[in-house]
């Protein structure tokens, strides 16, 4: 694959940018790997591939989270840099996507160092923000948060046009020195992170109530020629007929509303 267009560097700049901006402020999710890597995938004219290691890495980035002072790894950095090395290596296949996901993980720990720095230097930005805030100075106080998220979408958007500026002929290079058995391995390797990353949310969403849903679904999707669409549409559905049966109530007393409000767990408390 030769080098992308102007067009699409820009582009992948752009989204690049906005995934930094959404690691802070969570409003439209542009640095979940599943929209990132898609846009990008879309900017360059491979969407296809993009969805793929989107949805590849969103498996692992649910288990990622922030809880107190303990900062997950960078799900927007790990998502811009490898869909550019996805696209850059030109290998879409199945191997190529694997590849892209392992390098992934590394790259995610790494943001954390770029994290800590920008974080860093947004201390002095409350200070000054405080410092404007005592002489009422509102437009001072907007500056130094807005210099605040510049900092953040550039935390992302400067290595991304860093690997841009890369030759895709050297990427392939790299990628085609790589042995066999290490691209092997790098494909189950990340085949595996994505399996504990799914078994993670598994194991914190687990309750009595969810355990038999998770088995229905897990049945449909092994047993059946149902496509995604199909499998989606049945969830929906019962979704909205555990609803309705939990405003009904349980099911303790023959029809009688003295249930939990939890169809399930009330049958399961009868046993």
């Amino acid at each position: 694959m030769s080098d992308m267009s102007i067009i699409s560097a820009i582009l992948v700049v752009v989204v690049a940018f906005l995934a930094g901006l959404e690691g802070i402020l969570d409003q439209f999710q542009f640095h979940q790997p599943l929209v990132a890597c898609t846009l990008i995938g879309a900017a360059t004219g491979n969407l296809t591939a993009g969805i793929m290691l989107g949805g590849s890495l969103q498996m692992i980035a649910l288990a990622w989270a922030n809880i107190g002072a303990a900062v997950a790894p960078d799900a927007a950095l790990a998502s811009v840099a490898a869909a550019i090395i996805l696209v850059k290596g030109g290998n879409f296949t199945t191997e190529g996507i694997g590849v892209a996901t392992a390098t992934a993980i590394p790259l995610a720990v790494a943001g954390l160092f770029l994290t800590m720095l920008v974080r860093t230097a947004s201390v002095a930005l409350v200070h000054a923000a405080d410092k404007a805030a005592e002489h009422g100075n509102i437009a001072g106080v907007e500056r130094a948060h807005y210099l605040a998220l510049l900092l953040q979408g550039l935390r992302i958007a400067v290595p991304a046009a860093l690997l841009l500026a890369i030759p895709a002929q050297s990427v392939q290079h790299a990628l085609g020195l790589m042995p066999d058995w290490l691209n092997h391995g790098m494909v189950v390797g990340g085949g595996m992170v994505v399996a504990v990353g799914y078994a993670m949310v598994i194991n914190m969403m687990a309750t009595r109530e969810v355990w038999p849903f998770f088995a229905i679904g897990f049945a449909f999707a092994a047993i059946s020629q149902l496509t995604l669409i199909a499998l989606g549409a049945i969830g929906v559905a019962i979704a909205f007929i555990y609803l309705n049966l939990s405003k009904q109530g349980g099911g303790n007393g023959g029809g009688t509303s003295s249930g939990s409000g939890d169809p399930i767990g009330d049958i399961l408390e009868d046993y």
